[in-house]
């Protein structure tokens, strides 16, 4: 594969679809899947959209409360927003139980992210 063929990037469907993505030296990146990428990256690239993820992904049990992740130094309405995003990125995924909302980090989204820019991957053969 020359580095001027674009790449599929799979998707993994265990519920909800997850982009698994090959390292970002497989080859270059299709215009839709470029898209898509881009906005898992856009949407961390917000310091509350990234501390809310980090909170998320850190809690015990792998899942959090609304209520005890919206101490990120902005009103609730902006956590919801900030939340939102994430969830319409695809890394985040949602659940309401009775009036909170708990949330999760998508499954293998962290992992197929750090595949994607695994430097380290093989790139493509000549």
């Amino acid at each position: 594969m020359s580095k001027s063929e674009a790449v599929e990037l799979p998707l993994r469907r265990d519920g909800d679809a997850v982009p698994c993505c090959p390292p970002i030296t497989a080859g270059e990146l299709s215009q839709a899947d470029a898209e898509r990428t881009a906005a898992m990256f856009k949407a961390l690239s917000d310091p509350v959209r990234l501390r809310l993820f980090s909170k998320v992904a850190s809690h015990p049990g792998g899942e959090a409360c609304v209520c005890d992740i919206a101490d990120v130094g902005v009103s609730q309405p902006t956590v919801s927003h900030h939340l939102k995003k994430l969830r319409e990125a695809g890394l985040l995924t949602s659940e309401r139980r009775g009036t909170w909302v708990y949330y999760r980090v998508a499954p293998s989204v962290v992992a197929a992210m750090a595949a994607m820019l695994d430097l380290r991957a093989p790139g493509p053969r000549a």
